[in-house]
């Protein structure tokens, strides 16, 4: 039974559309290169630049990302939400991306050149998905394109404790004139990223044209240290229901 259990199991846990992926690299800066994994869906409407926390190796192996984090994990459900799907990797001159080299100019040239590439790639429209750590990059970037490069950027899990550099609430949200979808999960134990926080963000986004807080409580299962991928931090359980969720708001941001 147990064989069957899994392949039943499988078959409902994954998307039930796919999107062939490769990883493309550019260059960023002088000796310096910027890798992603690119899902480009013939049917897509917009383009979804997936920015993982932690050290920000999305764990390419055979070509493939093999990072456990929730926006890694979670590319296909995307792909198959009808949106291009770039799934970032740190650059060639960094071993990790720590938050301070998070709002660093040179990271955010890279991320300016990666999202000018995917522009004339497709000419659709691009958003940026942080999660963790990748929030504060998500939102430096933000601020230092102004309303011209981005559609929006959607935050989760967004790092809150004022103590670390680049907590998003502590950056220059009024600086900030795109959409921005922030959610979080209400049961979320990581002490960086403190779910009642969530709201400060909101409050300070006071030129963002259009801006949502999303609390979500679902998932099962959570194991392992709060603060990672498969804990509520990382939407354990619940990411198919979590990219609904940011798929649903890219299409029609709404307050």
């Amino acid at each position: 039974m147990r064989p069957l259990l899994l392949a039943i199991f499988l078959l409902t846990a994954s998307p039930s559309f796919a999107v062939d992926g490769s990883v493309v690299t550019i260059n960023t800066r002088p000796d310096v290169t910027v890798s992603f994994y690119y899902m480009k869906n013939p049917a897509a409407k917009a383009t979804v630049v997936l920015i993982m926390g932690g050290k920000g190796n999305i764990g390419l192996k055979h070509g493939v990302p093999k990072s456990k984090n929730f926006l890694v994990r979670s590319r296909d459900y995307f792909a198959a939400r009808g949106l291009n799907v770039a799934v970032l990797d740190k650059p060639s001159d960094k071993d990790e991306l720590g938050f301070m080299t998070r709002t660093s100019d040179e990271h955010i040239e890279d991320i300016r050149k990666t999202v000018a590439w995917l522009k004339k790639d497709t000419g659709l429209p691009v958003w940026l998905v942080g999660t963790s750590r990748g929030t504060v990059s998500a939102t430096a970037a933000a601020i230092a394109f102004g309303n011209q490069e981005l559609a929006g950027i959607v935050l989760t899990s967004s790092i809150t404790d004022r103590s670390k550099t680049g907590a998003v609430p502590y950056q220059k949200l009024d600086a900030i004139r795109i959409p921005v979808l922030v959610m979080h999960h209400q049961y979320d134990e990581c002490p960086f990223c403190v779910p009642g926080d969530a709201s400060l963000i909101v409050q300070k986004l006071k030129n963002a044209p259009v801006k949502k807080l999303v609390m979500v409580s679902g998932g099962s299962n959570p194991f392992g240290d709060p603060c990672e991928a498969e804990h509520w931090h990382g939407y354990i359980g619940m990411e198919r229901e979590a990219v609904d969720i940011i798929a649903d708001w890219i299409a029609k941001p709404a307050p």
